[in-house]
């Protein structure tokens, strides 16, 4: 068995360096070897398992699979899978670790395998100086000098951004209030600045959180400004010290700062997620706020389990859809609350197998019938005012009610003793609390993601508006008119 090992210093921090090498995918960004990569079958570039599929600058191809991958050790093991080299058995892990006494890293890239008879030395010195040594000054150089190459190879300066700002259209918030304030006027991206990229937008998801920002009950944004929380969008420039995201990339987002009303934006990259080739923009600004909502109330706030009994309300709206879905799928039984008969048909046909028209029947009464009189497990509440107390009186013993929403208005004070009866649990959580580190929005959308790709989840796109008409669209959804996601299209 041949091994070889090649280590050096790069004059970098650590955790700017370990975010280009923990992305897979993202050797033909800065190996000179590399001409172009993907990995295959939609799967993270950082999900263990998945398979880089690559070419080399004289036209041979190879496949890679990651085995390992650990964020607090700085490393990741891989093998080769198909290479048109005799490597056999090639099994190569990287580590870094922080240089105590600079602010640099140690690179160390160690490796196995196998030659035919007499290749020993003859393959051990390729890949040692072809691919470990090339690579060390590579993307020592890239990261020192400030070099990149864009998604088609082309060697560009970081940052990669106009000189100047981009006037766009966008839909400005002029005062707190009703639908009748939110106006199409220009609004300015400027070039991106050290950690920021722009944006030129495809689609933008509408969220009931849009409204309590628009009124003012959440303050998250002075007018006059944009509003919207959720888009996805193609990548125009690049600021400095952006790693894993270059231009032409496909991103999307689901979060703060406020401002996603518009044509084109600049903003922080840190939250941002590249999103799969195989999800549209639609279809990801759709999901993206309401997808990783329903990820962590079903496996954070309350870790749903088989056998559980859930209700959910607003079963046939955007969230409540995929919380149907997923619960379904975990193996819980599923009722639901919808608003007419109409929405009982899409609230069936997404997992839902009890919907609950609240207008004609008392759910309370009907939950008590499905379960024998026991309750329900958990309630997954978004309408808020009009269902808290009836939520709790759905609760079996030690249930849990999860308050999410309140789209009917704000929920009275509460005596918290009166849920002793029950031994109940309220939660009221907060999407940002969940989804304030990349680490965290990562880990979400790794899960919401593969959730997709396996057929768990579906996308229903219920409405489409222009982004000038989304005044039209705040009223549809306050008045409980749509159905599934709706995205605005710039």
């Amino acid at each position: 068995m041949v091994e070889v090992v090649r280590s050096t210093v790069v004059p970098a921090p650590i955790d700017r360096v370990w975010s280009v090498l923990r992305d897979f995918n993202s050797h033909h960004e800065w190996h000179p070897a590399v001409r172009e990569s993907r990995i295959e079958d939609g799967l993270r570039s950082d999900e263990v398992g998945c398979v880089r599929r690559f070419s080399l600058a004289d036209g041979a191809e190879l496949r890679e699979q990651l085995l390992r991958l650990s964020d607090s050790d700085h490393s990741y093991t891989y093998c080769i899978l198909d290479a048109p080299i005799p490597l056999y058995d090639y099994v190569a892990t990287v580590t870094l670790k922080p240089v105590t006494d600079a602010d640099a890293t140690f690179w160390e890239w160690r490796s196995s395998f196998r030659t035919p008879p007499g290749q020993e030395n003859q393959l051990a010195l390729l890949v040692a100086e072809s691919i470990y040594e090339a690579a060390f000054d590579a993307l020592t150089a890239r990261l020192t000098s400030g070099s990149t190459r864009s998604r088609d190879g082309s060697a560009s300066p970081v940052p990669a951004k106009s000189s100047g700002d981009r006037v766009c259209g966008g839909v400005v918030l002029q005062a707190f209030g009703g639908p009748e304030n939110l106006k199409w006027g220009p609004v300015s991206a400027p070039p991106p600045g050290p950690g920021e990229v722009r944006i030129e937008h495809r689609a933008i998801g509408l969220n009931y959180i849009d409204v309590y920002c628009r009124t003012g009950y959440f303050r998250l944004a002075e007018p006059p400004c944009p509003l919207g929380m959720e888009a996805c969008g193609v990548v125009t420039d690049v600021g400095e010290g952006v790693d894993g995201i270059l231009r032409g990339d496909r991103v999307a987002y689901a979060c703060a700062p406020v401002g996603a009303y518009v044509e084109c934006r600049t903003m922080p990259a840190a939250l941002l997620v590249v999103v799969p080739d195989e999800i549209s923009s639609e279809q990801a600004a759709a999901i993206m706020l309401k997808g990783m909502t329903a990820e962590f109330l079903l496996h954070r706030v309350h870790r749903v389990r088989d056998g559980d009994v859930v209700l959910v309300h607003a079963a046939a709206g955007g969230v409540g859809q995929f919380l149907c879905q997923w619960a379904r799928a975990i193996g819980a039984e599923v009722i639901g609350t919808v608003g007419s008969q109409d929405k009982v048909r899409v609230a069936r046909d997404n997992g839902c197998s009890h919907p609950i028209v609240y207008r004609e029947e008392n759910f309370v009464q009907r939950v008590a019938e499905i379960t024998d009189g026991r309750g329900v497990d958990v309630v997954y509440d978004a309408v808020g005012r009009d269902t808290f107390v009836h939520s709790y009186d759905a609760l079996a013993e030690r249930g849990h009610l999860v308050s999410y929403g309140q789209a009917s208005g704000p929920i009275e004070p509460i005596d918290i003793a009166a849920f002793a009866a029950k031994s109940a649990t309220v939660s009221r959580p907060n999407f940002g609390h969940y989804t304030s580190t990349p680490q965290q929005v990562r880990a979400i959308t790794d899960r919401l993601f593969r959730a997709l790709r396996q057929g768990i989840l579906r996308v229903d796109i219920g409405q489409r508006f222009g982004l000038s008409d989304a005044a039209d669209a705040h009223r549809a959804l306050e008045s409980r008119q749509t159905r599934g996601s709706t995205v605005l299209i710039p």
